[in-house]
Order: structure tokens, then C-alpha cells, then sequence
């Protein structure tokens, strides 16, 4: 494996340890409603879990309400349960041919409790970068060793420089997109 691939790799690494996050940050609920919250929610479809997103529209009619029209009228008991069982400590009304969710202000308290969730998150993505960078150290290291394809001793640092590099500008970002959402949380 040369140098470039390498490094490659742990940039694919990286991007996806923040894809990731930004994911999980989608379903940090604020203050205001938002279809992140509710969209990966699994619902035990005909034996399968299945995303809420795939069984249903999702939509904001207030700022403080999702209304949920499945596609199908007869998942409208799964997806209720679902809903009930995510944790996310919302009551969904079920009217029928739609489920109706309203948001109640968070408390000081629970936005505390938030705001320590999602730094945890942010802390597990730059784990995970940090990780992408010492196995792409690793395998620098090993090119450099590796007798029948020598590879020069410069070459090697500048590129564990750039591996640095690279694990600065991702948990730069970890910590940019943490910071926004922290701020929406703490938002009243």
C-alpha cells in the first residue's frame, strides 16, 4: 500500500467519523421541532425494523409539532409505539390516518442533560478520527520498513505530518458542528 492510499483511506475515515455525527446531532431534539428527531426511529414493519422516514411523511405544520402521515393507515399502531419506546419522551396522538406529536418546552434541566449528550458525541467522533489516525500512522510505519518496496524516511514524515494535518481540520470540524447545536439547544 504507497504512501497516498494511506493517507487516502484515513481521510475516508475521518469523513465518516463526522458524517456520522452530524447524523446523530440531526436527532438531538431543541427546542424546536425538527424531522431529524423522529426520521430513524425503527418501527417493526410486517417483521422488520424499518426507519420511520421509509414508512411515513414527516412534516412541521407549528414550530412545536410533527405530524406524521404513514403511507400505510395500518402501521399507524406500530409506528405509535415506536415512537413511545425511542425515549425521547414524546406522547404521539394517533388520529387516525395521521399521528400528531407535540413538543413541550425543555426544562433547564433536560437542555443540561442534552448539551452533556451531545459533547459526549462529539467526544466519540473525535475518538474515532483519532483512531483513524494512528491506524494510518501504523501502516505509514510499515510501509517505511517494508524492504522490497523502499519507501524514503522523508517521505514517511511528511506524511504523518499530513495525516496530522488532517486530524486537526476534522475534529476542528467535530467541534464546530458541537458548538452549533450545543447553542441551539441552550436557545429558548
Amino acid at each position: 500500500m504507497d504512501l497516498d492510499e494511506i493517507l487516502l483511506e484515513a481521510e475516508e475515515a475521518m469523513d465518516k467519523a463526522l458524517d456520522y455525527l452530524k447524523g446523530e446531532l440531526r436527532g438531538v431534539r431543541t427546542g424546536r421541532a425538527s424531522t431529524g428527531l423522529v426520521d430513524y426511529i425503527k418501527v417493526e414493519y410486517y417483521g422488520s425494523p424499518t426507519d420511520l422516514r421509509q414508512l411515513a411523511i414527516i412534516s412541521v405544520p407549528e414550530p412545536t409539532q410533527l405530524l406524521i402521515k404513514p403511507f400505510d393507515a395500518t402501521s399507524s399502531g406500530e409506528i405509535v409505539k415506536a415512537i413511545e419506546k425511542s425515549g425521547l419522551g414524546l406522547n404521539p396522538v394517533n388520529e387516525g390516518k395521521q399521528i400528531r406529536l407535540s413538543l413541550p418546552a425543555l426544562s433547564g434541566e433536560r437542555r443540561q442533560q442534552l448539551v452533556a449528550s451531545v459533547k459526549q458525541m462529539g467526544e466519540q467522533a473525535k475518538v474515532t478520527i483519532r483512531n483513524a489516525r494512528r491506524d494510518a500512522n501504523k501502516h505509514i510505519d510499515q510501509a517505511g520498513k517494508d524492504k522490497s518496496n523502499p519507501v524514503p524516511e522523508d517521505a514517511v514524515d511528511a506524511t504523518k505530518d499530513d495525516v496530522q494535518e488532517l486530524t486537526k481540520k476534522y475534529e476542528g470540524q467535530v467541534d464546530q458542528a458541537v458548538e452549533a447545536k450545543v447553542k441551539e439547544v441552550q436557545e429558548i
